[in-house]
C-alpha cells in the first residue's frame, strides 16, 4: 500500500491555515507548522523543515498581515511576503512539489469600474500590498507547479477579522461609524480551505491535467464595510444575541485615516476558478449567514 502524500501546512494558527488542516485532512498526511517553528523570516529553519517533512504539497497562508504596520515596517513585510514565497518556490520546484498560495485584492489600485480579472494590471498603493504581490511574482517566475488563490476580506470562526470586530463593537457602543465607500467581497476562510483542497486533490488524481495558474476566490456578490456591518448585525439579533448598538454610521475612508491606502474597490472576477475547478460559488450572504453561529461562539 503506497503511503498517503505528505502535505505541509504553513501559518496552521491562522484563520486560513486552521480551516485547512481540516479540508486537507482526507488527502493525505497533513503537516501543521506555525511560528516560530516557521518563520518566514529565516529561511534556514524553513528549510530544516522542508528537509524533515519532505512534502508532495506545500500550502502556504502563513505571511505578514499587519497592513499598517508594514509601511514602517517594510524590510520585514518584504522577507515575509516576497522573499519568502520565492524561497519556498525554488524548493517545491527542486522537490517536485505543488506549492499553494494566497493572494490579496491589495495589489490592485482599486480604480477599476467593474471587477478586477488575473490579466488586469496591479497597482499596489501600500507596502503590504506591493509586498504581496512581489511574493506572486517571485513563485511564478519559479517555474514551480503551483496554484495562487488572490482573495479579499477573509473571516472565520478562528482568528480576528472585521466580522468579530463588529460583534464586540456592538455589544459595547450605542454607535458604529464604518466606512461605505469602499467595495469587496467578504470570504470566509472555509471556502478558501474547500476550494485549495479540491484543487489539491485534482493535482494528485490528474497530474497530466494539471495547470499552474493565478485564480481570483471569492463568493459571488459584493458589498461595503458598511453594509457588511450591518448585515453582520442583524444576522446577531435574529439569533439572539443582546447587542447595545442603535445606530450603524457609514461614513467615508477619508473620515478614518490609516497609514496604509485601501483599495476602494477590491471587486474579484472569479470566472476562472470557477471554469478551471467546475465551481458555483454562492453570494456572500449565504457564507457569512451560515457563519454567523460560529462566529458568535469564538469572539
Amino acid at each position: 500500500m503506497n503511503n498517503p502524500p505528505v502535505i505541509l501546512v504553513t501559518g496552521c494558527g491562522g484563520q486560513v491555515g486552521f480551516e485547512l488542516q481540516r479540508a486537507l485532512a482526507p488527502l493525505g498526511q497533513v503537516v501543521a507548522v506555525d511560528f516560530p517553528e516557521f518563520d518566514l523570516c529565516d529561511e534556514a529553519l524553513m528549510a530544516s523543515v522542508l528537509e524533515r517533512v519532505r512534502p508532495e504539497v506545500i500550502v502556504n497562508p502563513a505571511a505578514y498581515t499587519a497592513v499598517d504596520k508594514a509601511e514602517a515596517d517594510s524590510e520585514t513585510a518584504y522577507t515575509a511576503n516576497a522573499k519568502s514565497p520565492g524561497f519556498l518556490a525554488q524548493r517545491a520546484r527542486e522537490m517536485g512539489a505543488l506549492l499553494v498560495h494566497y493572494s490579496t485584492d491589495y495589489v490592485y489600485d482599486g480604480q477599476k469600474e467593474g471587477a478586477y480579472t488575473e490579466e488586469d494590471a496591479t497597482g499596489p498603493l501600500s507596502v503590504y500590498g506591493a509586498s504581496k504581490l512581489a511574493g506572486d511574482q517571485a513563485i511564478i517566475a519559479s517555474g514551480c507547479r503551483h496554484v495562487i488563490f488572490r482573495t479579499t476580506w477573509v473571516y472565520g470562526s478562528h482568528g480576528n477579522n472585521f466580522a468579530k470586530t463588529m460583534l464586540r463593537l456592538a455589544r459595547d457602543r450605542s454607535e458604529l461609524r464604518v466606512v461605505a465607500d469602499q467595495w469587496g467581497v467578504p470570504t470566509p476562510a472555509s471556502l478558501l480551505a474547500d476550494v485549495t483542497a479540491h484543487a489539491v486533490r485534482s493535482a494528485m488524481v490528474h497530474p497530466e491535467l494539471f495547470q499552474s495558474g493565478l485564480y481570483h476566490l471569492t463568493p459571488s456578490g459584493e458589498t461595503t464595510w458598511f453594509e457588511y456591518a450591518r448585515f453582520v448585525i442583524e444576522e446577531a439579533r435574529k439569533r439572539g444575541m443582546e447587542l447595545k448598538v442603535a445606530q450603524i454610521t457609514p461614513i467615508a475612508a477619508t473620515e478614518f485615516p490609516t497609514p496604509a491606502r485601501r483599495p476602494v474597490s477590491s471587486r474579484l472576477d472569479t470566472t476562472k476558478v470557477r471554469e478551471t475547478y467546475g465551481l458555483t460559488l454562492a453570494g456572500w450572504e449565504t457564507f457569512l449567514s451560515h457563519s454567523m453561529g460560529l462566529l458568535m461562539r469564538n469572539l
